[in-house]
């Protein structure tokens, strides 16, 4: 097939698959903060409340589409596209099975994804900017200087992946077993190695950070805010702004498990290479099913932070940024190099 066409196909089975995961997150998100808040949740429409993100995107269709008066149209408008866009193409250069199953194969994939998680708050900041509201305009603020701290932190937590791996293909982070750290039964998972698990502590709370989720939603900050930066934005537009945030959410988680969790590889007795011939087609769809499994256990542990943890202060969560994740962020970089030089010098 046309390499041209096949990566076209591939892009809009993963944007199709990402829409739905969007879909299945809002009822699932809701459901979930329901019976931890001791509600039932969504329940009307539809049976068990199912329909509800279909009933949602129909409300949202019908609304009309406000422009607040003095915005700047154009920006106004191209903010929730930008913001849309930048979320789904960030998972491009993620590997969610073996050779093939991938959209773009690219030898500097995790540059490429720290590169699109730090223009998506030109989305945000647009918007904020553009809606010639004061309330709207704080939102904006906020998440730049939220921003700006949270993703050297992050880049701090992906460097020391890539000091363990050598690489900054995702792909071979996740194939090449022996760079990455093991304990017997989770071979090729970095999560084994104790010297990364600062790391991912880091990277995980960072990723939350730049997702504005709660506890680090000071952007939108209802009580404070209204909606934050899009607090003049409806009907579609806002849809656009809701669909960006659960989309970066399946990026980050999917970034999470290559980095961390091995990827599509399954346990240390899990071989695939060990099945018999006549479950070839097994050995392709398994991969993939297990990464997705991967992914939604930490979407699902991102709900279940929102429903347990309040809103932090907004001098919190930048001292939390500036004075804990970057300097731990750090420390983690300084052993990781110690213990690299110390096992070239005696082993």
């Amino acid at each position: 097939m046309n390499p041209v066409l096949l990566a076209i196909i591939k892009a809009a089975v993963v944007v199709f698959f990402n829409l739905n995961l969007v879909a299945l997150m809002v009822y699932l998100e809701r459901k979930l903060v329901g019976r931890i808040q001791h509600r039932v949740g969504p329940n009307r429409a539809g049976p068990f409340g199912l329909l509800q993100p279909m009933a949602d995107i129909v409300k949202l269709i019908l609304k009309e589409d406000v422009t607040p008066r003095g915005a700047d149209r154009w920006i106004y408008g191209l903010a929730p596209i930008l913001a849309a866009t930048l979320a789904f193409i960030g998972y491009a250069p993620i590997p969610f099975g073996p050779p093939g199953w991938q959209v773009a194969d690219i030898n500097v994939g995790l540059l490429y994804m720290l590169m699109i998680s730090s223009l998506t708050v030109y989305g945000v900041m647009l918007g904020g900017w553009a809606s010639n509201s004061k309330y709207s305009l704080l939102g904006a603020l906020r998440s730049s200087a939220q921003m700006i701290s949270y993703e050297l932190g992050l880049a701090g937590a992906v460097v020391a992946v890539v000091m363990v791996s050598g690489t900054l293909d995702l792909r071979s982070i996740v194939d090449d077993f022996q760079a990455q750290g093991g304990l017997g039964w989770l071979p090729g998972w970095n999560i084994a190695s104790p010297l990364l698990w600062p790391s991912f502590i880091v990277f995980s709370i960072c990723a939350y950070a730049e997702l504005n989720r709660v506890p680090f939603d000071l952007p939108e900050a209802e009580g404070e805010l209204g909606a934050g930066f899009h607090t003049e934005y409806s009907s579609g537009r806002f849809a656009m702004f809701f669909m960006a945030e659960y989309a970066g959410l399946a990026t980050m988680s999917a970034l999470a498990v290559t980095l961390y969790f091995g990827g599509w590889s399954g346990l240390g007795w899990f071989d695939l290479d060990r099945l018999p011939a006549w479950l070839g087609w097994y050995s392709t769809i398994a991969p993939t099913v297990i990464f997705f499994t991967k992914q939604m256990v930490f979407m699902v542990g991102a709900i279940w932070v929102r429903a347990t943890l309040p809103r932090m202060r907004y001098d919190q969560l930048m001292n939390l940024g500036w004075k804990v994740l970057i300097p731990v962020a750090t420390a983690n970089l300084v052993a990781l190099a110690l213990f690299e030089a110390a096992s070239q010098r005696w082993f």
